[in-house]
């Protein structure tokens, strides 16, 4: 499937559903794999046992005309891919429930909307799941073939669909709050809330948790909130300006556990230890570095996001015409090693 895959420049999901016969391929794409198969010397037999007649006769009867393939987008841009600790546990969410429903499933990474339209046949596709971040054009040309779609972690407002998002808003305010009460009350937040709906709306709950507590609020020309491509640097430049100025919140609240590593490695860097001097929070849950204390974190339960996303879908195939929702999901808060009382 890798030969003849990258013989036709499309995904190995493409070439598996081409050659195994099922829907959700495009016919000029079917066409140039079976092309590509025969060139390289392959030879297909097309094999249905009774077992896998059975399973198909049965999702049928389950789902009436919900036969068909679920495509999975993922776009492969910014830190998007199957091997990310993050996206790929939602993706395992949704191929599990997928599988426990014997629904038929196609990867793709493509993040052209030209190339994306060209490899799917939209009478084969019985919906689209979205993961991450998709341009807005191409989740436009999805939504002008009809196929349902849900998005896990993303929204456009100019394409309604079924939403499945963490409760980045109130688990943030949560964790702010859980902050002031031991003795917090100068916390800086490091993330770029244009980067992601996930990070504006934790930025949101921190501002909020502190409004409530009538404690400062952060600066719109705060460095830490604009931290642009390059976090790593800015995150440094902004460490290094504040040791200039010999004062240190007492916490750094992070957009993510990724933002909370490169926190820490800064302030080791200026000499500041955590947590004895500064505390430094995250969100996530991701695995850590064995050389970084265990930190404080909020977990989000990506394979659950992943399996409600299909249920959401199959909701919106039996109900068509009911109003979009945003489904929010809530995860606990992990404590570790990098968040100290004040008291």
């Amino acid at each position: 499937m890798e030969q003849i895959a990258r013989q036709v420049g499309v995904s190995k999901f493409a070439v598996s559903q081409a050659l195994s016969g099922k829907p959700g391929v495009a016919e000029e794409t079917r066409s140039r794999i079976a092309e590509a198969a025969e060139r390289l010397g392959y030879r297909k037999t097309i094999k249905m046992n009774r077992k896998k007649a059975e399973m198909k006769d049965s999702l049928e009867k389950r789902a009436g005309e919900l036969a068909g393939t679920i495509i999975i987008l993922m776009p492969n841009v910014r830190f998007q891919s199957r091997e990310s600790s993050y996206w790929g546990r939602i993706i395992d969410g949704v191929l599990a429930e997928l599988n426990a429903r014997d629904i038929g499933v196609m990867m793709v990474t493509e993040s052209s909307s030209e190339r994306l339209m060209n490899s799917i046949n939209p009478d084969g596709v019985l919906g689209l799941i979205g993961i991450g971040y998709i341009a807005g054009s191409l989740l436009g040309e999805i939504r002008a073939t009809g196929i349902p779609a849900v998005l896990i972690d993303h929204e456009d407002e100019d394409v309604p669909t079924d939403t499945v998002f963490m409760n980045n808003y109130d688990c943030m305010r949560q964790l702010a709050k859980r902050a002031v009460r031991m003795g917090h009350a100068d916390m800086r937040f490091v993330g770029d809330a244009a980067y992601s709906r996930s990070f504006h709306d934790r930025l949101l709950g921190f501002r909020i948790a502190l409004e409530e507590e009538a404690l400062p609020l952060p600066s719109a020309d705060d460095p830490l909130l604009r931290l642009g491509d390059d976090a790593h640097g800015a995150i440094e430049a902004e460490l290094s300006r504040m040791k200039g100025r010999k004062r240190w919140p007492s916490l750094f609240v992070c957009a993510n556990d990724s933002h909370a590593e490169l926190v820490i490695r800064a302030l080791r860097e200026q000499g500041v230890r955590v947590p004895e001097d500064v505390s430094v929070t995250g969100f996530d849950h991701t695995p850590g570095n064995a050389d970084l204390p265990a930190i404080s974190t909020i977990e989000v339960p990506n394979e659950l996001m992943g399996k409600r996303a299909v249920e959401v879908l199959l909701s919106r195939l039996r109900d068509p015409a009911r109003p979009c929702e945003k489904l929010l999901i809530n995860g606990p808060f992990i404590p570790g090693a990098t968040l100290r009382s004040m008291q």
